[in-house]
This record gives C-alpha cells, sequence and structure tokens, in this order.
C-alpha cells in the first residue's frame, strides 16, 4: 500500500521581539498603545491541549490593519500547571513577554523601535529572534 505524507511549509516571515518586563500585560499593551499608537485588544487566550498531558492557556493581545499584525503574548502560562515548561516559547524563557509583528508594520518600525521600548521604565530588556532558530516555533502558527 502507498503512503502519502503531506508536507507543510509554514510562513515564518514576521519579527519576533522577547521582553523582560516586571508589568501585567495589560499595562504592557496600554503602553505599546500609547507608544506607538496602536490599539492592542484583548483576545481570547490561546488553549494549547497537549496529548490530554495538560492544558497551556497563553494571554493574548492582537492589534490587526489592513496590512499587518501585531500580537503580544504572555510567554508564561497563565494559571498553575503540572507541566515541566509552562511555557509559550521554552527556548526563551528567561522573557515575560513575545511580540509578533508580520506584514508592513514590521517594515515601517525601524531599529529605534528597541531603543523607544527600553526607554520607557516599564520594559527593562528587549531581544530580537529569529523565529526560525526556535525550536517551538510552530507554537506562533495560528
Amino acid at each position: 500500500m502507498r503512503t502519502l505524507r503531506l508536507d507543510i511549509e509554514y510562513d515564518y516571515t514576521f519579527n519576533l521581539f522577547g521582553l523582560v518586563s516586571p508589568v501585567k500585560e495589560y499595562k504592557l499593551a496600554w503602553a505599546l498603545n500609547r507608544l506607538f499608537d496602536m490599539r492592542l485588544a484583548k483576545q481570547q487566550d490561546l488553549y494549547y491541549d497537549l496529548l490530554g498531558k495538560d492544558c497551556l492557556i497563553i494571554s493574548n493581545y492582537q492589534y490587526i490593519t489592513d496590512h499587518s499584525i501585531i500580537r503580544l503574548f504572555k510567554n508564561k502560562a497563565l494559571g498553575p500547571s503540572t507541566l515541566k515548561k509552562p511555557f509559550l516559547l521554552p527556548d526563551i524563557k528567561e522573557y515575560d513577554y513575545v511580540l509578533q509583528i508580520s506584514g508592513e508594520m514590521q517594515l515601517l518600525y525601524p531599529p529605534s523601535f528597541i531603543s523607544t521600548l527600553l526607554a520607557t521604565s516599564l520594559v527593562q530588556y528587549i531581544k530580537q529572534f529569529d523565529p526560525l532558530t526556535l525550536k517551538f516555533k510552530e507554537n506562533l502558527i495560528f
């Protein structure tokens, strides 16, 4: 019998930033909205069912325009979890938040984007990552 295999190539053409910030996600979203004239809004939390073992719940903020999407995720799972690594991206567990910018908006934000965020007292550290280097990059596909 012949076996068919489905190969899917996902699009990882987005900018990805890890943010270290001691504030709650709604306060960080509010600060990003004020700094960059956006409208990040709370969306339904992301639920990852991990093969019946446990559920990973991730806080999710989103701003959609005609040509781009900006997403802010809390990297650590909400609530108690029995998972060994309760993170959206365990590769970068040192970061509290993940900011994903896709579409034309990633071209509009110059390198001063990082320095603008660091100028606020809400963000302690920020680093840009290449999504292709992350082991759990599939968690960012929606």
